[in-house]
């Protein structure tokens, strides 16, 4: 279990590591572009990554080469809203970057079966930005401590994301 706590800090296998959140912060009633991270308990998704940039993943998930036609939906007018399409819409997330925040992504499947139009679409647990700027309602860790996060995933493992702060014992 990946827990994640509105301080910033995620914990998985009793290993703590400093996350980025929403800009807005951690909220229960998400809707898209609020910039908030949606609180609950979610399967994880699977895990997309650039073939170019990372060498070798460890993991028993299954995982999925990032291309340059990758894109997901956050066009709430869309049919193909929060889900992943391979034809640019005029609203929607470019999964291959020049940064390097999608280097590795795991989905977060918050807003699936079924998806509800405005509530929500994107929501990853990808690569931070230098000094943690930030999200648009993702969860972001270090490359590095995502890398040994994957590497320890199990295959049915679940996030919670908590609007409680992380207090160790």
């Amino acid at each position: 279990m990946i827990r994640v706590y509105n301080n910033s800090i995620l914990v998985h296998n009793n290993d703590k590591y400093y996350c980025a959140l929403g800009k807005s912060g951690i909220n229960s009633h998400k809707k898209e572009g609020d910039n908030t991270t949606p609180a609950g308990t979610y399967y994880l998704g699977n895990i997309y990554y650039r073939k170019d940039r990372i060498i070798k993943l460890k993991t028993k998930r299954k995982v999925i080469c990032i291309e340059k036609n990758m894109f997901w939906s956050d066009d709430v007018n869309s049919i193909s809203y929060n889900r992943l399409i391979n034809i640019k819409e005029k609203k929607c997330e470019a999964l291959y970057r020049r940064d390097n925040i999608y280097d590795i992504l795991i989905i977060i499947n918050y807003n699936f079966k079924p998806v509800i139009p405005g509530k929500g679409s994107a929501i990853f647990l990808h690569v931070a930005r230098k000094n943690y700027t930030p999200t648009q309602g993702c969860v972001a860790v270090k490359k590095k401590d995502l890398l040994k996060i994957i590497s320890k995933l199990k295959i049915n493992e679940k996030i919670i994301i908590s609007d409680k702060a992380y207090i160790s014992a």
